[in-house]
């Protein structure tokens, strides 16, 4: 591992390294990590276009299948920008909190676009105009998780004004599956305001008890999808959790 970048802010630490190995496999890859070896973002150097996480993978196609003519997209947490970097023919715009990700994601993973906005993304969204987007996207992290007022029946209400009659949400989380409090609370929470919610976990091959990527996604219709395309992710039912409020 060779380290270019390092530095611990208000939100968590942050390094950007070289290696040339990334989950089992060979290669030269850039990295964007943050607090607790969380991997926020990687760049195949020799490959720079082909995305190598899986949950943006199946993140894109759950978009494709669902609505492949949709055309405006808004983010919460940017990383090194691979969602937005994919669609360059949508109008996407991205909230950051860190002004600092943003600008290393210029510098070491050349990240081009002029629609990063810094601040809370909630904030950002609340002042957008009602029924514009046709997805949102939550991928926002510190070292303690998903911000918990991203996670809430008042953002997920507010969240739902700002999308069209056929959008939806889609939310990246850590999770342990169908077994884990939060995760059931988090979807109980936006199946309050969402009439179809679909959850996913990717198969890590680890213990039970380990932190696994989900993704969680809401919308007023039926959602659909196709298992061989979802980069490994396979659907699971959470069960029955608490609503999450702003008050509690």
């Amino acid at each position: 591992m060779h380290i270019l970048y390092q530095q611990t802010g208000s939100n968590h630490q942050i390094t950007v390294y070289d290696t040339t190995e990334l989950e089992g496999e060979k290669g030269n890859f850039r990295v964007l990590q943050f607090s607790n070896q969380a991997a926020q973002g990687a760049m195949d150097l020799d490959a720079p276009q082909r995305i190598l996480f899986e949950y943006p993978r199946a993140m894109i196609h759950l978009m494709d299948f669902n609505n492949p003519s949709f055309q405006n997209l808004f983010i919460i947490g940017h990383g090194i920008g691979t969602i937005a970097g994919h669609y360059k023919d949508k109008q996407v715009k991205i909230a950051e909190l860190d002004d600092n990700v943003v600008e290393l994601s210029r510098r070491y993973f050349e990240y081009s676009q002029d629609n990063v906005i810094v601040g809370d993304g909630r904030r950002i969204l609340e002042g957008e105009a009602s029924h514009r987007y046709d997805y949102l996207i939550l991928d926002a992290f510190t070292g303690k998780g998903t911000p918990r007022h991203l996670t809430t029946r008042e953002f997920f209400s507010a969240a739902r004004a700002k999308l069209d009659s056929q959008g939806a949400i889609l939310m990246n989380v850590m999770g342990k599956g169908e077994n884990d409090r939060l995760m059931n609370a988090i979807h109980t929470t936006l199946s309050g305001e969402f009439a179809y919610t679909k959850s996913f976990c990717l198969l890590s091959g680890g213990a039970a008890h380990d932190l696994q990527n989900i993704i969680l996604m809401g919308s007023s219709r039926p959602i659909g999808f196709q298992l061989r395309q979802m980069a490994g992710f396979t659907e699971i039912e959470p069960g029955q959790g608490h609503i999450i409020m702003d008050s509690d």
